[in-house]
């Protein structure tokens, strides 16, 4: 082949990765850049009524919620993974794994289940009254469908967060600075609050912003218990009132919110400085603990995991068992194809999507890389709901705009292309989960060595090539991952899917919230399990991954007695 067509190739292959890297990024951008011209080109009117009636009641609960579910994500991530990572207990070694289980439960469907359990129908309540002998005015019990009762749902799903972060922090963490403390007098938790925590604390700080993020986005757990914030706002704008303007005024606001959050988590990551332990590093060796001490960690590090995991697993198999929902029907095997085919379609052009803007930013780095790079991670600050509205109204526009013409020239109605579409759903969940790809693909492309692209652009491959028959072999493992992470987050993806899923197209999140919706609990339970256990598939990779990572880079320390 003559080095002309060679050439040639190269351009093509060049031009379609680069072209291909901002087409996603552009996508990414367009909900946020359509939510503002939506919300400015609404009437004052609008924004006058919600600002006497709802915002402020919308800002406050968002606010409290997101303040309460960031002390307590924090307190229970930074503290177990302590005492895990850096004490010897009974049984620490399987809470290495099991803390971070929750986070396969969706908040909602964790709602649902202590809602069963802890409502004045439910067992709790009753057997107090059977012991007692009192009615049902004769007594006080904390109302579980509150402000508190959402956040300790969205704290028991969320800490992990903070614990898988925090964790890896402290197992990266040289013994030196701790001991030095020790040998000063410092006591083991003053050593700990003094100089560990400080250390830990970017990597603290990353997952409680990450934690906030996700409460602001919450609809179904905020929904079912009937707490207002702008979540619910949305939804009850855009379908209730009917009124796209309140709506895409509502969803400004809250996007310039996660925005806000998004930039003090850049800020905060970007300020920190990690300094590699070199070959002077040593593992901080565990503490044995003793007596009270040993068996308060036992209590500490169990009580999250029964709260957040075995107790709701226990209550929805028992739900699940009383109803009458037949998993094996064509009804729930339709939800459950309908949901496998959104996912599978979402995940595997989100990943070719971040595969795309990774290997641009490889190949050739620049602003042009850069911006797009950040730009799509924006997506994971942004709540689906802003995402649905921000694509429904710029298409919503040309779909009745094309119909119009069409119908003026040509007499024939082309209906409504993409809003209401399959297609456009799985956009919405390309650009909410595109930095969940993109952050796995980047993880595993840090390790190849800029040599290798350098000897195959010698040996005379293309980008594209090089791409195919190099990095992505060698790429398989963070690939799967991405794709495992992707699609069950599409899986428990709620408000996206309630306001922009086709017509008679439903999905298991959405029959779980329809169900509980309607007060039938016991049927929300049966989707709801199906959800979990796929949910559990990610969160086993990731503990498996990161038990590996510390055997191999730290291998096994000697213990210390306390």
């Amino acid at each position: 082949m003559s080095l002309r067509p060679l050439a040639l190739a190269e351009r093509l292959a060049s031009g379609l990765l680069r072209g291909g890297a901002l087409f996603v990024a552009a996508l990414c951008l367009l909900p946020m850049i359509a939510v503002a011209v939506a919300a400015m080109l609404g009437s004052t009117e609008t924004l006058r009524h919600l600002s006497e009636t709802v915002l402020w009641t919308y800002s406050a609960t968002t606010l409290q919620l997101a303040v309460i579910v960031a002390v307590g994500t924090a307190a229970i991530g930074t503290g177990a993974a302590w005492l895990v990572t850096m004490t010897r207990f009974p049984g620490a070694r399987m809470f290495e794994i099991a803390l971070a289980l929750p986070l396969a439960f969706p908040a909602y469907v964790m709602g649902y289940a202590y809602t069963d359990f802890l409502d004045h129908p439910g067992p709790v309540q009753t057997l107090l009254r059977d012991l007692t002998g009192w009615g049902p005015r004769d007594y006080w019990f904390p109302e579980i469908r509150s402000v508190e009762g959402a956040a300790i749902m969205l704290i028991l799903v969320l800490y992990p967060y903070v614990y898988l972060l925090a964790r890896a922090a402290f197992l990266q963490q040289s013994a030196t600075a701790f001991l030095a403390a020790r040998a000063l007098g410092r006591g083991p938790w003053s050593a700990f609050f003094r100089v560990s925590l400080p250390m830990a604390r970017p990597a603290i700080a990353g997952g409680v912003l990450l934690t906030v993020m996700e409460t602001i986005a919450d609809y179904g757990t905020v929904s079912y218990f009937a707490v207002q914030t702008f979540a619910t706002g949305i939804y009850t704008s855009w379908f209730t009132m009917a009124d796209r303007a309140a709506a895409a005024q509502l969803a400004l606001c809250l996007l310039g919110f996660a925005l806000l959050l998004a930039m003090l988590e850049r800020i905060q990551r970007g300020a920190a400085r990690h300094h590699g332990a070199g070959k002077r590093f040593e593992r901080l060796p565990p503490m044995e603990l003793h007596g009270a001490a040993r068996w308060g960690a036992v209590v500490l590090c169990g009580l999250p995991v029964l709260l957040g995991f075995a107790l709701p697993v226990v209550l929805l198999v028992s739900m699940g068992l009383e109803s009458e929902q037949n998993l094996l029907s064509p009804r729930y095997l339709g939800f459950m194809q309908n949901s496998v085919i959104l996912a599978g379609i979402a995940s595997l052009l989100t990943v070719l999507g971040a595969i795309l803007i990774g290997f641009r930013q490889r190949l050739w780095p620049g602003r042009a890389s850069r911006v797009a790079g950040n730009v799509a991670r924006i997506g994971y600050a942004v709540p689906g709901g802003v995402i649905a509205v921000g694509l429904l109204v710029p298409f919503a526009a040309f779909d009745n705009a094309l119909d119009a013409w069409m119908r003026a020239t040509f007499n024939v109605s082309t209906g409504l292309l993409f809003t209401g579409s399959i297609w456009l759903l799985v956009a919405a969940y390309m650009i909410r989960f595109m930095a969940a790809a993109l952050n796995s693909y980047d993880s595993g492309l840090g390790t190849i060595h800029s040599n290798i692209d350098a000897v195959s652009r010698t040996l005379g491959k293309h980008p594209l090539e090089m791409l195919r028959r190099i990095h992505l072999p060698i790429l398989r493992p963070s690939v799967l991952t991405a794709l495992l992470i992707v699609f069950v987050d599409v899986m428990k993806e709620l408000p996206a899917t309630l306001i922009m899923r086709p017509f008679n197209f439903d999905t298991l999140a959405v029959q779980a919230h329809r169900l509980a919706s309607d007060e039938r609990l016991e049927g929300a339970a049966v989707p709801s399990l199906v959800i979990v256990a796929v949910g559990l598939l990610p969160v086993i990779l990731v503990c498996r991954h990161l038990g590996a990572q510390t055997s191999r880079e730290y291998g096994a320390a000697p213990s210390t007695t306390t």
